[in-house]
């Protein structure tokens, strides 16, 4: 598996090459399992025909033979994969009644243009350590409002100095950082986007390395810029520091810190708020067992290791107008025998709905080093259909979603409310534009900015 194949939004899957827990497969996924068998003559008369060669009887015999849920190594090509694949009439019939990837959403008083949004993906680029955004986020996140996305959701931002991952970690946890974010908000609107912003606190994995300070992978030294970390319990993340466990009126501060950040969000401009519960932070270390051996009403079962996030949306819900979205980013499972898994997931989204929460944002991975996780296009959507069909609460889905077509499908199944195109954006801010155009729709219903009309698609 490449570099790339293991990272992916702002999860690392770098350094989990321990195996120290027995690995969670998933069951069943609706994209079955990739063949690891030599080319077939099916798969080279697929390779021909995309490249202009005339599909013969042949061709269609072997497409015949392949049959349908077999998929082949040209798994991520999703025009071949379509081609391939048999859909149901009835699932035909049910797409045509589902929103499209340009089809507008609204959360509450706020509608987004569309369902193709852009994910926290941490930068690490506030390079004076003092958690205020740049000149380069500017460009970043503006761009990609131009480049056509419905919601552009900025990167991890700590509640609390010592809550950033590593130092260039952007922030809101003084009332002085609002002024910086203002003309970032101002820009990502003006463009037609919806800017909110992910909120977050690292907890075990803080104060960790990364390109512009060093160390990365590793836990910064305090001489070098690197402070104690806090989390539920004292159990350190792979090799890094060991935290010490928090107090319950610490606990509440955090609850407050997270409060105390949206209201300065909204004041900034955001329309919306994401709270980070996934990926092994702060509050995914809450909700997993493996990393919350506490005792007291912040620990034991469901209910227990909940309560912080539910303290934390509820603060927020009340901190922010009633008409702007919040939103909650989870990892569906952890991957590790005895951890978090899909049905405590539905389980929680069901009381955040009642809680106020308006959308999921459905995730997987962090909390534990060493598990095995089979990376692959669409990998997590199954638990976003999951968590959309029994929680009954929009979702959105992410993970390797990088064709227009593969997006598309997504939503006609009726497996996301909207999908979140990560890595593919980092490659291209234009992604959405391009993709109306392998889908056909014409450039007059496409989110073009009037300066770039002349060079539509």
């Amino acid at each position: 598996m490449s570099n790339d194949d293991l990272t992916h939004e702002n999860f690392d899957f770098r350094g989990f090459d321990v195996p120290d827990l027995k690995a969670v497969t998933l069951a069943s996924s609706s994209d079955g399992e990739q063949s690891k068998q030599p080319k077939t003559k099916h798969e080279d008369a697929s390779r021909n025909r995309r490249h202009g060669k005339k599909k013969s009887k042949s061709d269609a015999r072997s497409k015949k033979r392949a049959g349908a849920g077999k998929t082949s190594e040209s798994f991520d090509d999703y025009e071949d994969y379509e081609e391939r694949e048999a859909v149901s009439k009835a699932d035909k019939k049910a797409s045509k009644d589902r929103p499209g990837l340009f089809a507008p959403m609204t959360l509450r008083e706020v509608t987004v243009r569309n369902r193709i949004w852009l994910p926290p993906m941490c930068t690490y680029s506030s390079f004076a350590c003092d958690g205020r955004p740049t000149p380069f986020h500017y460009q970043h996140y503006v761009s990609r409002a131009f480049g056509g996305f419905g919601m552009v959701i900025v990167e991890s931002t700590a509640v609390a100095p010592e809550g950033r991952i590593t130092p260039c970690d952007l922030g809101l946890w003084e009332d002085g950082q609002i002024d910086a974010w203002r003309w970032i908000v101002d820009g990502i609107r003006e463009a037609g986007a919806v800017p909110a912003i992910q909120l977050n606190h690292a907890g075990r994995k803080a104060s960790t390395g990364c390109f512009a300070v060093g160390y990365d992978g590793q836990s910064v030294p305090e001489e070098a810029g690197g402070w104690p970390t806090m989390a539920p319990s004292e159990i350190a993340f792979g090799g890094l520091r060991t935290p010490r466990a928090l107090s319950v009126d610490e606990i509440h501060g955090l609850v407050g810190a997270f409060a105390a950040a949206a209201g300065r969000a909204v004041a900034a401009g955001f329309q919306a708020i994401q709270i980070h519960a996934a990926h092994g932070y702060l509050i995914s270390q809450f909700l997993d067992p493996l990393s919350n051996e506490r005792d007291d009403e912040y620990g034991g079962d469901l209910t227990g290791r909940s309560r912080f996030l539910v303290e934390v949306v509820d603060a927020v819900r009340g901190a922010v107008p009633e008409g702007v979205p919040v939103l909650v980013r989870i990892s569906a499972t952890d991957w590790a025998a005895g951890g978090w898994d899909l049905d405590q997931t539905i389980a929680l989204s069901k009381v955040l709905k009642e809680h106020g929460v308006d959308v999921m944002d459905v995730s997987t991975g962090g909390i534990m080093s060493g598990v095995s996780i089979p990376v692959k296009s669409n990998y997590q959507v199954p638990f976003a259909e999951q968590v959309k069909s029994k929680a009954d609460i929009p979702v959105t889905a992410v993970g390797l979603i990088t064709k227009p077509k593969q997006a598309a499908k997504i939503l006609a199944r009726g497996e996301a409310d909207a999908v979140e195109i990560g890595r593919a954006a980092l490659r291209d801010p234009y992604w959405p534009l391009r993709a109306a155009n392998k889908l056909g729709i014409p450039s007059t219903e496409v989110p073009y900015a009037p300066q770039y009309v002349d060079g539509a698609y």
